[in-house]
């Protein structure tokens, strides 16, 4: 992962990052019993894919390499939209 934030010049980005990635799947987990945590966690990690995703494609890296970005940011919509906000 160092050499990929190296490569997109946000290396100094990187622990942040990571530590949102892993707060957010730990949200995601006492969103379960949590609601508000679960639209927060999902929204906040969708967010992020965005900025991922646009990165993958600022740095025309192929869809192998893409996906996973994409896939990730459309699921983390769906917790939001379907799941998360039909609890309120």
């Amino acid at each position: 992962m160092k050499v990929e934030f190296k490569r997109f010049g946000l290396e100094k980005f990187g622990c942040l990052t990571g530590c949102l990635e892993i707060g957010g799947g730990i949200g995601l987990i006492f969103g379960l019993w949590v609601p508000t945590l679960l639209i927060l966690s999902s929204l906040g990690l969708f967010l992020l894919m965005v900025l991922g995703f646009g990165v993958r494609l600022k740095m025309r890296d192929g869809l192998a390499l893409t996906f996973p970005s994409f896939f990730y940011m459309l699921l983390n919509l769906y917790i939001f939209y379907f799941t998360g906000l039909s609890d309120f």
